[in-house]
């Protein structure tokens, strides 16, 4: 979607927006499932970029310490509990700049995927940025989604990040798509971000080719300590309203209420679902931050008649990669 039709759609009322949101998943999603996805940090802090909202960076005192890549045995056993917890999608998340080929570390991460790929759950990582071939092994080792959020409008980056650019995190975006892998990619609210550095994101996204696979939408959970401390909270409506856009701007894409739902009312999250919101990180623990109890979410679920998506006889592929939108 061009920018010009998104002002136009973020200027409806909300009811009007809600309307015309939930037409376009109805149309697109038969099924009133919610996809439970399951993340978990294999490596842990001590990450060399400055990115001004995560407490993982070693450029702040956050009282998050770094640690060595969890054991594969670890992260099997992890792995294992998710399935088994109702997870269609394992996701795991390494505090790296990014990962290159013939090192120890991706070797034991391509090591790791191996092993969850045998669950028969999608298997996503974010590792930072990777290249052409090192995308191409994840792939081979049986990854089916890469995550790399774009975070904010290209403009608003470089106000909330300065050790990589825009550009590097749509070249990685390109390298995923080329070798096969669905994209995972969103964004988050609370960055000190204009309306327009939201729609701005949503254009980019849309833009994809293919459009991601998934999308999540977070909102800025202040760690203590990060230079993003002390910012103010989101407004549930402009989270609600997010998701409405999000889903007439990818009717196709899974759109992820991600991190921020500890903050959010039951009735917040119903909102979400309604306006088009159909995955969630599942478990009490995403990265660093906290998330609702497995139970809580269980119970929010049935009471809103939601069911969770059905475990795969065989995990789907990802579509044909044609190209990556310029910025």
């Amino acid at each position: 979607m061009t920018l010009n039709e998104l002002e136009t759609l973020a200027e409806l009322s909300l009811f009007e927006l809600l309307k015309r949101s939930r037409a376009v998943h109805e149309a697109n999603w038969e099924k009133q499932e919610v996809q439970l996805c399951t993340l978990l940090s294999i490596k842990t802090g001590g990450c060399s970029e400055d990115c001004s909202y995560c407490a993982q960076s070693a450029r702040y005192s956050t009282g998050v310490d770094a640690e060595r890549l969890m054991s594969k045995d670890a992260v099997m056993e992890n792995a294992h509990a998710a399935k088994a917890n109702g997870s269609t999608r394992f996701c795991m998340g390494a505090a790296w700049k990014g990962v290159r080929q013939g090192t120890k570390r991706f070797d034991d991460v391509l090591d790791i995927i191996r092993g969850v790929s045998e669950l028969n759950m999608e298997v996503c990582v974010t590792l930072g940025e990777v290249g052409a071939e090192e995308a191409r092994q994840l792939r081979d080792a049986g990854v089916t989604a890469y995550n790399h959020n774009i975070d904010t409008s290209p403009e608003h980056y470089p106000n909330i990040v300065s050790t990589h650019t825009f550009q590097d995190r749509m070249n990685t975006l390109q390298h995923v798509q080329e070798a096969g892998m669905a994209v995972c990619c969103g964004g988050i609210l609370g960055l000190g971000e204009q309306a327009e550095d939201r729609l701005r994101m949503l254009e980019i996204l849309s833009n994809l080719d293919p459009q991601p696979e998934s999308v999540p939408i977070n909102v800025l959970m202040p760690m203590a300590g990060t230079p993003m401390e002390e910012s103010k909270a989101i407004d549930s409506f402009d989270l609600i309203r997010m998701i409405a856009l999000a889903r007439i701007a990818m009717p196709k894409a899974k759109v992820r209420l991600s991190a921020g739902r500890t903050d959010l009312s039951k009735e917040a999250q119903a909102m979400c679902f309604f306006a088009g919101a159909n995955s969630i990180f599942y478990g009490e623990k995403l990265l660093t931050a906290k998330n609702p109890s497995v139970q809580r979410d269980l119970e929010l679920l049935e009471t809103l008649d939601l069911k969770p998506q059905a475990p795969f006889a065989d995990v789907p592929k990802p579509p044909a990669a044609a190209c990556v939108a310029s910025v």
